[in-house]
């Protein structure tokens, strides 16, 4: 059956194959602005174009591209998360590159026997005789007032997996770079996206808009280069704490922010040479505070950077309770922009209102 409809697809794909310039087209004469959602549709629709084995299939996939590239590679499932990612796991088993898209990250759980049992260990398990190129896509974390079964964050679940890889990003350049890369990657990557980043517009480079362009896993950014304190954040937290890092600026502290982008495998060396240089260090996140990627981090400084310390390292997750529905509540559980300034403070023994 695998056989059959791989043969179809990709009989099908060769004729609807374009140039991946044409995407670029739309974007290289307009505003060097672009939203989250279009840098993810972007980046869909040029690795589709240029590998015939990629095809997308789940929940709400993404506009326009149905239309393109016809229902052979664009399959909108039913809601069956086991269902359809067990067929997309068979299918790289075949040397397909499947994107598999939840319409949230929360309804992973549904297919997790798939992305752990099946796809994550199967090089490991068959001696590298079996690689697993597929993507695993979606928006993770908080939204706004969904309650506690549409808001958790699963960065630490996944990167506590040997045989995944876990990309987190942040902004448009993050979103077009660090999904072609999962793409192209021939090892299971989790991706998770930030629902509430979606429509949100950032500077993007003509270098970012090539269809050749890829960034690196396994590799953070430093927004912003500091000299006081190290903030290490991934995801929505980095626009968080950007903005402390302008508030602490006005009292005379230099913040350096990395953006993660990485969980797993997770640029060790990029955090601990900040820290070696600012003496201190801030880790933020949405997720639970216990057992989180923010412990991971602290951990990884403690072994490697503990004598460079002049301060205890300073956690900021969100609440260790399941996500209030009620706007007020729902705020008060996730990490504020006032939350990293204080910690950061405290961390440079300042005086904390």
């Amino acid at each position: 059956m695998l056989g059959i409809a791989r043969q179809k697809m990709l009989v099908l794909s060769s004729k609807k194959i374009r140039p991946a310039v044409s995407v670029l087209r739309n974007y290289s004469s307009a505003a060097k602005e672009m939203t989250v959602r279009t840098a993810l549709n972007s980046a869909l629709d040029e690795e589709m174009s240029a590998d015939s084995k990629v095809f997308l299939m789940g929940e709400e996939i993404t506009k326009g591209l149905l239309d393109k590239y016809g229902p052979e590679r664009v399959l909108d499932t039913p809601i069956t998360e086991a269902g359809f990612t067990g067929i997309a796991v068979g299918a790289a088993y075949y040397g397909l590159k499947p994107v598999v898209e939840f319409m949230t990250f929360n309804f992973s759980m549904q297919a997790i026997d798939h992305i752990i049992n099946s796809a994550a260990k199967s090089n490991y398990m068959s001696a590298g005789q079996i690689s697993v190129p597929i993507v695993f896509r979606g928006p993770n974390g908080a939204a706004a007032g969904v309650g506690a079964q549409h808001s958790q964050c699963y960065a630490a679940w996944y990167a506590a997996c040997p045989g995944l890889k876990v990309l987190t990003p942040y902004n448009s350049e993050d979103a077009r770079g660090l999904l072609k890369a999962a793409i192209r990657d021939p090892d299971p990557v989790v991706f998770l996206e930030n629902e509430l980043l979606y429509g949100e517009s950032f500077p993007i480079s003509d270098e970012v808009l090539d269809s050749s362009f890829c960034l690196p896993i396994g590799k953070a950014k430093i927004e912003r280069k500091g000299k006081h304190v190290t903030i290490a954040a991934y995801s929505k937290m980095v626009g968080y704490s950007l903005k402390a890092a302008e508030i602490l600026e006005k009292d005379g502290i230099d913040a350096e922010v990395i953006n993660l982008r990485s969980i797993r495998p997770l640029d060790r060396t990029t955090i601990n040479d900040s820290v070696r240089k600012t003496n201190r260090l801030v880790t933020v996140e949405e997720a639970f505070p216990q057992h989180g990627v923010g412990a991971e981090i602290c951990a990884c400084v403690v072994e490697e950077s503990f004598a460079y310390l002049d301060a205890p390292v300073e956690r900021i997750a969100g609440a260790d309770v399941p996500m209030p529905y009620a706007a007020n509540l729902e705020r008060m559980a996730v990490p504020q922009v006032e939350d990293i300034v204080r910690a950061a403070k405290r961390a440079c023994y300042r005086s904390v209102p």
